[in-house]
C-alpha cells in the first residue's frame, strides 16, 4: 500500500526538558519489512515521566553519555491499526489488523536472542527513547522488521487493549516470584502494574497476599483485585505489621513496584531469611542499601524483572475474558494536544492510575 499521509502530529523530544508538539512532523518512509500503524492510544508509563523529569538514568549525570538518543517520540504502550506493510515483511499482520507490540526490538543475533532470551538482547532498540525507533505519542508509528507484533481483537475495549503491554510486564514479574500456596507475599506499590501483579499473584493462590501503597484509594482497588490485607506506610510500621503476620519471621516474597528507594529498604527489613526479593521498578536515582543484609544477614534470592517476554498472547486472552481485572485502571484520557496535562496527571498520581493519550 502506498503511503497517503506525509505528515503527522507528534510529540518530539529534542533535548532534556525540551518537549515540542509538532503539527507537521514527517511520517517516516517504510524500510523493507516494516509496518506502519495509525495509533489508537498510548499509555503514559512511569518511565516516560522519569525521562520528562530529566532522570540521570536516561540523561546521564553530565559526565556520561545519555541513554536516550534525541530527537525521539516517546510512548511504548500502544494500540493501533495497520495501515501500510512494506515489501519483505515476513510476519502475519495485514492492513486493517489491530495490533500491539513489545517495547523491545531485539536484534535476533546476539547470544540472548539465539537462546530464546530476546528480552535481554545486547543490541536491542527500545520504542519511545531513540530516534530510529520512535514511540506512539504521534498519529502514526513505524514498527521495524524485528518488532514482536501481536494481533488483538478489534472488539476489545480500548481501555483494556491499552493495558496489554504493562500487564504483560506485570505478569513476568509475578512469574519470576514463583509463588506457591504456602507463601506470604508482599507487593509494594499498587499503581497500574502493581494492581495487575496483585491479580496475577492471586491466581497463584498464596497463603496471604499483602498490598502496600501510600494511597488509600489504590489500596481499595487492590482489595477488589485480590489482596487479603492492605497497608499504608504513612499509617503503620510495615516491618512490624509483616512480622506480626508471620510469627516474627517476615514475608516469604517481596515484590518491589514503587520505584522509590524507601520501598527497597522496607523490603529488606520485612522479608525473612532465605526469602525472595523481586525488583521490578525503574528508579530515577541510584539506590543504596546495606548489601551485607542480602548475603551474610539473610541469604536472600534477589531477582530482577524486565519487560514482558512470552506474555502478550495469554495476557490478551485473560484481559478479554476477565480472568484478570481492568475495571477502573484507566482513569484519564487526553488528546495529544493535552500531553502536558496527561504527564502532570500521571506524575501527580492522586485520583489516577493509568493515564492514556489518544492521538
Amino acid at each position: 500500500m502506498a503511503k497517503t499521509v506525509k505528515t503527522m502530529k507528534a510529540l518530539v523530544v529534542y533535548e532534556k526538558g525540551k518537549y515540542v508538539l509538532e503539527e507537521n512532523y514527517p511520517v517516516p518512509e517504510l524500510k523493507r519489512g516494516e509496518v506502519l500503524i495509525k495509533v489508537e492510544a498510548c499509555g503514559v508509563c512511569a518511565s516516560d515521566i522519569k525521562n520528562w523529569h530529566g532522570a540521570e538514568g536516561y540523561w546521564g549525570d553530565g559526565t556520561s553519555e545519555p541513554w536516550v538518543k534525541t530527537p525521539f517520540i516517546p510512548g511504548h504502550e500502544f494500540v493501533g491499526e495497520v495501515v501500510e506493510v512494506s515489501e519483505g515483511y515476513e510476519g502475519d499482520v495485514k492492513i486493517g489488523d489491530r495490533v500491539t507490540g513489545e517495547q523491545i526490538v531485539p536484534c535476533g543475533e546476539c547470544m540472548f536472542c539465539q537462546t530464546g532470551k530476546y528480552w535481554m538482547c545486547d543490541k536491542a532498540d527500545i520504542f519511545g527513547f531513540r530516534e530510529h525507533v520512535n514511540g506512539a505519542m504521534a498519529e502514526y508509528m513505524v514498527l521495524p522488521a524485528k518488532t514482536r507484533i501481536y494481533q488483538i481483537p478489534k472488539d476489545l475495549e480500548l481501555e483494556k487493549a491499552v493495558l496489554i503491554e504493562p500487564y504483560s510486564c506485570a505478569k513476568h514479574a509475578v512469574d519470576r516470584a514463583d509463588i506457591s500456596n504456602t507463601d506470604v507475599v508482599v507487593l509494594s506499590g499498587v499503581g497500574t502494574l502493581g494492581l495487575a501483579m496483585v491479580n496475577y499473584a492471586r491466581l497463584r493462590n498464596p497463603k496471604t497476599l499483602v498490598a502496600i501503597d501510600m494511597m488509600d484509594d489504590r489500596l481499595e482497588i487492590a482489595k477488589r483485585f485480590g489482596a487479603d490485607i492492605v497497608l499504608n506506610p504513612a499509617k503503620c510500621n510495615i516491618e512490624e505489621e509483616i512480622k506480626s503476620l508471620t510469627k516474627g519471621y517476615g514475608c516469604d516474597i517481596y515484590i518491589e513496584a514503587t520505584g522509590h528507594p524507601s520501598s527497597v529498604q522496607q523490603g529488606l527489613d520485612s522479608i525473612r531469611k532465605l526469602g525472595r526479593f523481586i525488583e521490578f521498578s525503574v528508579f530515577g536515582q541510584k539506590v543504596s542499601v546495606d548489601w551485607s543484609v542480602i548475603g551474610d544477614g539473610k541469604e536472600l534470592d534477589i531477582l530482577g524483572s524486565h519487560l514482558g517476554p512470552y506474555c502478550f498472547d495469554v495476557v490478551t486472552e485473560w484481559i478479554a475474558d476477565d480472568t484478570i481485572y481492568t475495571d477502573g485502571v484507566v482513569t484519564h484520557s487526553f488528546s495529544l494536544d493535552q500531553w502536558q496535562d496527561a504527564f502532570e496527571q500521571n506524575a501527580k498520581g492522586e485520583g489516577s492510575l493509568k493515564v492514556i493519550i489518544k492521538p
